[in-house]
């Protein structure tokens, strides 16, 4: 009889890409659940899920799922506002499957980068990145998931950055990678700005094109 694979526990001095190797054992499968993602996790759930979430923003090569995990980013971004440190999601959402092999792939292409990173990730500044300073964490990522789930061009890498940079500076309690956040942020929220005005730009194009061809509709 097979022994089902133990959860991979986030305690403390385990890096993050150490926690990606084991859910890449993790689920072997073709699909698996939020539940039973978010049940594999711990104490450092937070961070872990939202690092998650956020690896395949980063990657192009995994189209489709930016809304999805927007939305599922509400969550931990809501309560680390209220100060929850065990992590609920509601019965629909934990029902909710996403392809794991893509999640396979997200993880050993991220993973190398990861290892590098973590090397200049240390733990500083321990108090950005507990209570209270996450109620402002929890409403900057906020505002990144929201940017996730809109429909925009070209505008999902700089939140899915800012939101992997955030699980990092929690997992590792970096308080100095949690302030160089901000201006990630920022560059998201810019990202919004110039891909909505590109997007209607093409939109007004079309528009016009199709006027010039078709003159009655003016």
């Amino acid at each position: 009889m097979l022994t089902p694979t133990p959860p991979p526990h986030a305690v403390p001095g385990r890096t993050a890409s150490q926690l990606l190797e084991d859910l890449v054992l993790t689920f072997p499968g073709d699909k698996v659940s939020v539940g039973e993602l978010v049940d594999r996790l711990d104490s450092r759930a937070h961070g872990v899920l939202l690092l998650v979430l956020a690896l395949p923003m980063c990657i192009p090569n995994v189209p489709g799922i930016s809304t999805i995990f927007g939305i599922l980013m509400l969550a931990p971004a809501v309560q680390m506002v209220l100060g929850s440190r065990r992590l609920w999601l509601p019965q629909r959402a934990r029902l909710w499957a996403v392809d794991a092999a893509a999640l396979r792939r997200t993880f050993e292409v991220a993973t190398p980068t990861l290892k590098r990173v973590e090397k200049l990730i240390k733990p500083r500044w321990t108090r950005l990145t507990r209570f209270p300073a996450t109620i402002l964490v929890g409403l900057q990522t906020l505002l990144m998931a929201l940017i996730l789930i809109l429909p925009i061009p070209f505008a999902n890498w700089p939140p899915g950055i800012t939101v992997a940079m955030t699980a990092l500076a929690l997992l590792q309690r970096d308080g100095v990678l949690m302030m160089l956040t901000i201006p990630a942020a920022v560059a998201s929220v810019a990202s919004v700005y110039i891909g909505s005005r590109v997007g209607l730009a093409v939109i007004n194009q079309i528009v016009e094109w199709v006027q010039g061809i078709f003159p009655a509709l003016q």
